[in-house]
């Protein structure tokens, strides 16, 4: 037999070697939870279930197109507000909260009103929680009564006298709300709490008259 001669200049690898067998994996739902385990697969879940809650939340709100909740205190009456090292007071109001809507009721689970002159807090009322039905206006009637050390900075001193010269004083007013809304007959949200602030300009009032005019009613802010 005749042997294959080879020569010097031509190079010589060997016998061809197969490629190496690969596996290919489908990177899909199943495989991910066997990299991850069932912690990973649970909290994937969760995220799902979270944004379709949300999704049904925000659908729900575009279909039954919620109009925003109108605050007023349409009445305030002020018949003590003196400060010497302690401010006392005596501050009643009418707050009204009309619920525009025509399927949407609101449990108002906590409300808590506070009053402020400047930045100083003097006192706060908890009221009564309640629910209100469609295209309903509830009033509330909130009295700030007592004396409370509070710290008057000069400035704050100033503008006191000042206000106490005019016979109007500038006192603010925040609603601490928690409220839920009934959507329809059954579906209801979570607990929403919003920010509502009065800023009221009240004169002082003695034997129910006032010497510097009458309260007008003001709009509170509301926000989400």
């Amino acid at each position: 037999m005749e042997e294959k001669q080879f020569h010097l200049d031509e190079a010589y690898y060997g016998p061809s070697i197969p490629p190496p067998t690969q596996s290919y994996r489908r990177h899909g739902s199943d495989d991910w939870c066997d990299d991850c385990g069932s912690c990973c697969c649970l909290i994937s879940f969760l995220l799902q279930l979270i944004g379709l809650v949300v999704v049904t939340i925000a659908l729900v709100f575009l279909i039954f197109r919620p109009s925003k909740v109108k605050i007023h205190v349409t009445d305030a009456s002020l018949t003590l507000f003196n400060f010497t090292t302690t401010l006392n007071y005596n501050l009643a109001l009418n707050i009204t909260i009309r619920n525009p809507n025509k399927m949407i009721g609101i449990y108002y689970d906590s409300i808590e009103a506070s009053a402020f002159f400047g930045d100083q807090w003097f006192g706060s009322v908890s009221l009564t929680p309640f629910y209100q039905g469609h295209k309903n206006t509830t009033v509330l009637s909130p009295v700030f009564e007592g004396q409370q050390l509070v710290s008057l900075g000069a400035s704050d001193l100033s503008v006191f006298n000042s206000e106490k010269s005019a016979g109007v004083y500038d006192i603010n007013v925040k609603l601490n709300l928690k409220i839920r809304f009934k959507l329809g007959n059954k579906l209801k949200t979570w607990r929403i709490k919003p920010e509502v602030k009065c800023d009221l300009m009240v004169p002082l009032s003695s034997n129910g008259k006032s010497g510097a005019g009458t309260f007008e009613a003001t709009k509170c802010e509301t926000s989400f």
